[in-house]
């Protein structure tokens, strides 16, 4: 075929299988291309796809769990499973206050269309629909904890990537056993929602989990994103990367030029070597490399996390991080354990 040989051997278990990363894939013009480079550039792709899998047969399996469970304990009492609800749910429940629907409208008003009057009976019906669905959720899971419930749907073997942190800003302890790298966009109003998630992870995980900070600006759909990541970095020179990182969120989407040196004002950084730097451009460069780094791992969009080189990918509630935190911990301690 003209020099190019092309011997591929891809199977289900390449990727995450560290006894065949090192497994030759193909051969062009002398040159191998090895299992672990097509994991780094296919394997948060796959890791994803897995997880959503995953994940969509746990939320099915959970719920199939809780129809068997009323079923089961409506057929103990001898009446159906909605008499069950109505005695056990829906008479403890309190309606919606007023003060509930006036809360609810004034924090979502300005999304708000149409008449005043019906909009007010659609938060009413909608709040009154959350409580139900929370009594329902504690009341299923007050029979999960009388019976017994064995779940036997296995999680994804962790699929992992290597993620360098090499000229990161780092937050948190330095030898924590966790580290989730996140590649964010300072213009991206789901990283900025993700914000105050990723504070309390930190504080909930003491000494187990250090957050690396890497850009990915989407210049596409955020023309600002670029300029505030290296106004960060030109923060960061003055000893202030993580102050100005948290004010830029707490801010967003206000990236004028203005904005970013009030800023810099606001948190006493020296507004002439903090002008030069950006006027220069001293962290183009570094902004590049993130953002090159992130495309050679498959990113696509913004936030996006490597939790220990596992993928999250999204604006994810804190549980989602949690849930890979507490895995990583846990192989951690059997790992402790086994060299005792």
């Amino acid at each position: 075929m003209g020099g190019l040989i092309f011997a591929l051997t891809l199977n289900g278990s390449l990727f995450g299988a560290d006894s065949i990363k090192h497994e030759p894939l193909a051969e062009v013009n002398g040159e191998t291309i090895m299992a672990e480079e097509l994991n780094r550039v296919l394997g948060a792709k796959l890791a994803k796809l897995e997880e959503q899998i995953y994940d969509l047969k746990r939320t099915e399996l959970d719920a199939l769990i809780a129809r068997r469970l009323l079923a089961q304990e409506a057929a103990k009492r001898g009446i159906s499973v909605p008499t069950l609800l109505d005695s056990e749910v829906t008479a403890k429940l309190g309606l919606v206050s007023e003060k509930e629907i006036e809360d609810f409208y004034q924090a979502n008003k300005s999304r708000m269309r149409g008449d005043d009057t019906d909009i007010r009976q659609k938060i009413r019906a909608f709040l009154q629909q959350q409580k139900l669905n929370a009594g329902r959720e504690v009341f299923v899971e007050s029979l999960r904890s009388q019976g017994k419930v064995v779940v036997r749907l296995q999680p994804p073997a962790a699929i992992r990537v290597q993620v360098s942190t090499d000229g990161a800003p780092v937050r948190g302890a330095t030898d924590a056993p966790v580290t989730i790298v996140e590649f964010s966009d300072f213009e991206c109003p789901f990283c900025k929602q993700t914000h105050p998630t990723l504070k309390q992870l930190l504080e909930r995980y003491p000494g187990k989990v250090r957050l690396a900070y890497r850009d990915f600006p989407l210049d596409s759909i955020h023309p600002q994103a670029r300029r505030a990541a290296e106004a960060a970095r030109c923060a960061s020179d003055q000893g202030k990367f993580w102050e100005y990182h948290d004010v830029l969120f707490t801010q967003s989407p206000q990236l004028t030029l203005e904005d970013l040196r009030r800023y810099a004002g606001q948190l006493g950084l020296d507004i002439t070597k903090f002008d030069g730097c950006l006027a220069a451009g001293v962290h183009k460069t570094t902004v590049q490399r993130d953002l090159d780094e992130g495309n050679r791992l498959g990113i696509t969009g913004t936030p996006a996390f490597f939790i220990n080189g596992r993928t999250l990918t999204g604006a994810q509630p804190l549980e989602a991080f949690a849930r890979l935190i507490d895995q990583e911990l846990a192989g951690v301690a059997a790992s402790g354990k086994g060299k005792e």
